[in-house]
């Protein structure tokens, strides 16, 4: 019954819509209706108002017809239409006044000229007084500045020298007088004259934070005064800006010669879009299509062929592979080193072809911080990373805690180093020791010992003896249970949850332990690292304690399996070959960056990598960085180290001995050579228990040394010897 009421009242509605007017009939009517009663007034006025304005009555009429249209198109109006909008409501004005300078003996429905001037009474008005005249010159400037920007930055320049000049003349004056200049116009007033404004808050001063000298002011003083719990972040104005950047490559024309180049092997293509990095440029290009033709035969009325048409058979589009098949064509036509084809560019339909530039530029650190892209992570994250700029020029950012570990691989020379002193720079500029807390392992000793006097180490030092990371790894082990333990007695799951929750007696930081060179320690102690690092990669997330680990050497002995399982996130320098390529990315691509910090990043939710230039710290920036976390007034601030986590670690792994040392010995001493390997078979045990027998059996001289673990030793003592 519904559906069938719903029907009757619609067909009642269209027939009584039937037997109405049109609704265009209508509107043309109240159209003329409105536009004839309009009229009638404007001739019933017309007179009076040919006497107010004269002449400018035209002025006014376009004037306001300009008004409607803006006010129908104001949405979609840029700068300059709203610039020559106001400059034409201005010159309305003075052409108002300028007819009204003229005066002529002529009438028009009963307005004599003579009387009220071609501009009425109002133009009258405003060229009666010598004021309004005035006024007119200055409207007319102002109309031209606003149609004619050059002249709008010439008056800006002017006035700015005119107010340069006088603040110089007037704090020469001063000076001379043997009085402080004053501050400028533009320039709030100091902190002592405010009235309407609350006091800055001062901390209480004591015998660490002495008092400011005489000739100090209130504002230096309320900007040295430190952050909560006496901490005070170092300022930006300690790392570098971005130098200016060289002469920019002509994109145009190698794009026009990536078509042509293309074109000639027969691939319709063309460029679409041109995105200028640091270091490459990259072109996007859009496929084309293939199209066959044949010839079919035209023919006349008796059936003679007159002519041949060109009919299409098929049109299909240029197979990606075509492309990506002339790489080495397209850098031969280029004169390019290398380029590296994206194909596809990640959320377009299109092909990014690479080209390195001329002259690269540097990516400092600050240019990143400073960004908006960075701003965003650093306002949800206490581990933001700057990590450089895309190949459109745009900062990268990306969270440590979101990752959460990080690999890093790349040649010697590469900017694998650089890359990793500029995290920790990163981490340093937005941290204090209570945040963040730092573990540094530098088997290489110099790429990390420059921050050695920050007091944000956990360890009383920078770890280099190779001998000593096991025990490190082990105590931060330690360090993640017993955090383990701490979270569940507060019943939280994570480091977040521990920190937000009242019953906590004090806020836990973050660690960040970094290893600069992961294949010295895996030659030293394979067994050992891989399993601490494996643990800490599965577990140490809710924890807080983030690994970063890099390696010049990416290969299957270095990079194993558990490791790459375990670090989703990877950076990759340019490395020698396609197959370490591979093996820290799964794909090649690698084997083609540029060095000097050009690098692959691969997030943990991309299925590519994107490619970005990585920041630069010089070693003058990070001095001056150690130098300020390192100035005595932070002295009395600093964490105690925790060493007593090595100790306890040492105590701890003191070795038992094992059961099967007597088996082991007498199985070696009934051969020449014994390896691990052989005392797995035999003794039917895992490899790990057969290193820690094979190098119990070393300690006690009954074979001979070895830098492989799982290589065969000479047996040193037999049985008949014994005997």
């Amino acid at each position: 019954m519904p559906q069938r009421a719903r029907r009757r009242r619609g067909r009642v509605a269209r027939r009584g819509r039937r037997r109405g007017f049109p609704r265009w009939l209508l509107r043309l009517g109240g159209a003329l209706a409105l536009g004839g009663g309009l009229s009638f007034f404007l001739w019933w006025a017309l007179p009076w108002l040919l006497e107010a304005l004269g002449l400018g009555l035209a002025l006014v009429a376009l004037v306001l017809a300009i008004d409607v249209w803006v006010l129908a198109q104001r949405p979609r109006l840029s700068m300059g239409v709203w610039r020559w909008w106001g400059a034409v409501h201005l010159a309305a004005v003075v052409a108002l006044g300028v007819l009204g300078q003229v005066r002529p003996s002529l009438a028009w429905r009963g307005v004599s000229w003579e009387e009220v001037s071609f501009g009425g009474k109002v133009g009258e008005f405003l060229s009666a007084e010598p004021w309004g005249v005035a006024a007119l010159v200055l409207l007319a400037v102002l109309a031209v500045v606003l149609s004619w920007p050059p002249l709008a930055r010439v008056l800006w320049l002017g006035r700015h020298s005119v107010w340069a000049f006088g603040r110089g003349w007037e704090a020469l004056r001063h000076l001379l007088m043997g009085r402080q200049p004053v501050a400028p116009l533009d320039e709030p007033p100091p902190a002592s004259q405010r009235r309407d404004e609350t006091p800055p808050f001062l901390a209480h001063w004591d015998e660490e934070w002495p008092a400011p000298a005489a000739g100090e002011t209130e504002e230096a003083v309320v900007l040295a005064a430190p952050l909560k719990d006496g901490w005070e972040l170092p300022p930006m104005d300690l790392l570098e800006r971005s130098p200016e950047e060289g002469r920019p490559p002509d994109n145009e024309a190698r794009a026009r010669l990536i078509v042509e180049t293309l074109r000639s092997f027969g691939v319709d293509a063309k460029v679409v879009s041109i995105q200028q990095g640091p270091t490459v440029t990259q072109f996007g290009i859009e496929p084309g299509w293939e199209v066959k033709t044949r010839q079919v035969p035209e023919r006349d009325e008796k059936g003679r062929i007159v002519g041949y048409r060109t009919e299409v058979v098929s049109r299909t589009r240029v197979r990606v592979n075509r492309i990506t098949a002339l790489a080495n064509d397209l850098a031969l036509a280029l004169a390019a080193p290398s380029i590296r084809i994206e194909a596809p560019v990640p959320g377009r339909p299109i092909i990014g072809i690479e080209v390195p530039n001329v002259s690269p530029s540097v990516v400092s650190l600050r240019s990143v911080m400073e960004s908006q892209a960075f701003q965003r992570v650093a306002a949800r994250s206490r581990l933001a990373l700057a990590l450089g700029k895309g190949v459109s020029g745009e900062p990268v950012a990306a969270d440590l805690a979101k990752m959460p570990h990080l690999l890093i691989a790349g040649a010697t020379g590469s900017g694998k180093s650089v890359c990793i002193n500029s995290i920790i720079t990163c981490l340093l500029m937005r941290n204090t020791p209570e945040e963040v807390r730092l573990v540094l392992i530098d088997p290489k000793r110099v790429e990390l010992t420059p921050f050695a006097s920050v007091p944000h180490l956990v360890f009383s030092h920078v770890i280099v003896e190779v001998d000593e990371v096991p025990a490190v790894l082990a105590a931060v082990i330690r360090e993640m249970e017993s955090r383990y333990r701490a979270f569940a007695s507060l019943g939280v799951r994570n480091i977040d949850g521990y920190n937000q929750s009242p019953r906590a007696q004090e806020k836990m930081p973050y660690w960040v332990v970094v290893i600069d060179e992961l294949a010295d320690l895996m030659l030293s102690a394979p067994y050992q690292v891989e399993k601490a690092l494996v643990r800490l990669a599965q577990l140490a997330r809710a924890t807080g304690i983030h690994l970063i680990v890099a390696t010049q050497r990416p290969s299957v002995d270095v990079v194993t399996g558990l490791i790459k399982a375990n670090f989703p996130t990877r950076i990759a320098f340019a490395v020698s070959s396609q197959v370490d390529s591979r093996t820290i990315l799964d794909m090649a691509g690698a084997e083609k960056l540029l060095g000097r910090g050009d690098m692959l990043y691969m997030p943990t939710d991309a299925s590519q990598p994107r490619r970005i230039q990585g920041c630069y710290v010089s070693d003058a920036e990070i001095e001056r960085l150690v130098k300020w976390w390192a100035d005595e007034r932070f002295s009395h601030l600093r964490p105690p180290p925790m060493d007593h986590l090595l100790e306890e670690t040492a105590v701890e792994d003191v070795p038992e001995e094992d059961p099967l040392l007597e088996a082991a010995r007498d199985l070696a001493m009934l051969h020449r050579r014994i390896s691990p390997r052989l005392l797995q078979r035999r003794l039917n045990i895992g490899r790990e228990r057969a290193v820690r027998l094979i190098q119990a059996l070393e300690r006690a001289g009954i074979v001979a040394h070895a830098d492989d673990p799982m290589a065969s030793r000479r047996v040193l003592v037999h049985h008949d010897e014994v005997v």
